[in-house]
């Protein structure tokens, strides 16, 4: 009688464990629900080659880096406003079709940083892969794929965009 007594100890405790890493991962979920937020989801207005605003929430573009919009490239020899060419990509890639963004954080500007998509395709992706944008974090592959095939930035000369704003924000 005396080992069933710690059988059924034993397996009450077991549950009390279990129940209680049970409420430690739903509070853990909900604290990570709180702080990063549901799917954002509506059209979008473009601000530039990496942000966007939807749902009233501005958008930073998980992953890339796009050039300024005042910010110039060189191809052929002649300047080339690459950072306006970048923001029309995406305001062509956008435009009137609803967007579905899934925030990761928030920057340092208090912007939701946030990986989205537009009729299942990644538009960070789609960015760096069109040579519209620099990987930042994320898709590598689809850069060295842009730069293999010199598309975009990678058929011109041109500075890094956080190198251009540091040179810039004077």
């Amino acid at each position: 009688m005396g080992l069933n007594v710690i059988a059924t100890i034993s397996r009450r405790g077991q549950m009390a464990l279990f129940g209680a890493v049970c409420l430690l991962g739903l509070a853990a979920a909900s604290w990570v629900h709180d702080r990063i937020g549901p799917k954002i989801i509506g059209p979008a207005h473009v601000v530039d080659g990496d942000s966007i605003v939807v749902a009233g929430v501005e958008i930073r573009l998980y992953g890339i880096d796009a050039p300024e919009l005042r910010q110039s490239c060189h191809r052929g020899g002649r300047p080339w406003a690459c950072g306006v060419e970048a923001t029309n990509v995406l305001r062509t890639m956008l435009a009137g079709r609803e967007v579905v963004c899934r925030p990761r954080e928030q920057d340092r500007y208090g912007r939701t940083v946030a990986t989205c998509a537009v009729s299942g395709f990644d538009i960070g992706s789609a960015m760096v892969m069109g040579g519209n944008a620099v990987a930042y974090g994320a898709y590598e592959l689809e850069e060295r794929q842009a730069r293999a095939a010199r598309r975009g930035l990678w058929a011109s000369s041109f500075e890094q965009p956080s190198a251009w704003r540091a040179s810039h924000s004077r």
